[in-house]
């Protein structure tokens, strides 16, 4: 008995994927690129990373923090915001020319929010390595009120895409300084 099927459909041929990963773009076509805001929303391609684009993002962030840390305060708090504000208006067009508000391939709220979860933290490894890997966990299950920016259907924008992340920042932001204190107490000088 021979398969009456095409050749080239396999089994479920056609029919859409099931995944539990952000959709990347919508099909069709979105017009010119805006390449400035792809390029930041992205942070400089690394939001076009194959596997895991909200990881490369926020591995991508590590040298920033890092960088800024050592500025003063006010400079970390004012980069900070100038990075949270100009990724709205980035994540904004490049949602709209991938035509998926939160599509994969935009970081730059996954930057943000690993600022905000590294904020006044020090400069050691066990810091960047619990923040990095506190955030990623905080950025998945989505505490509220994250999950209400990523879920709402009237925060599929620039706004929304940023604060999911603003917020799991926040809680990694406390759940980090946990870990840094409790270090310090334990086997701290």
């Amino acid at each position: 008995m021979t398969d009456p099927s095409p050749p080239s459909a396999g089994a479920g041929a056609g029919l859409p994927r099931a995944s539990s990963a952000k959709p990347r773009r919508a099909p069709g076509p979105r017009g010119p690129a805006p390449v400035p805001a792809l390029i930041w929303a992205t942070f400089f391609g690394s939001g076009y990373f194959p596997v895991a684009p909200g990881t490369a993002g926020t591995a991508a962030a590590i040298p920033v923090w890092y960088a800024l840390s050592a500025a003063p305060r006010w400079t970390y708090l004012l980069a900070t915001l100038a990075i949270t504000l100009t990724g709205v208006a980035a994540a904004e067009r490049a949602g709209r020319y991938y035509g998926v508000a939160d599509s994969g391939h935009i970081v730059i709220d996954e930057v943000a929010g690993y600022l905000i979860t590294m904020s006044f933290l020090p400069r050691t490894a066990l810091a960047a390595i619990t923040g990095f890997v506190l955030f990623r966990i905080c950025d998945v299950f989505k505490p509220w009120p994250a999950r209400v920016f990523d879920r709402e259907p009237r925060w599929k924008n620039g706004a929304g895409v940023m604060l999911d992340d603003v917020f799991a920042g926040v809680w990694a932001f406390a759940l980090t300084w946990g870990v840094v204190l409790l270090e310090q107490r334990f086997f701290g000088p």
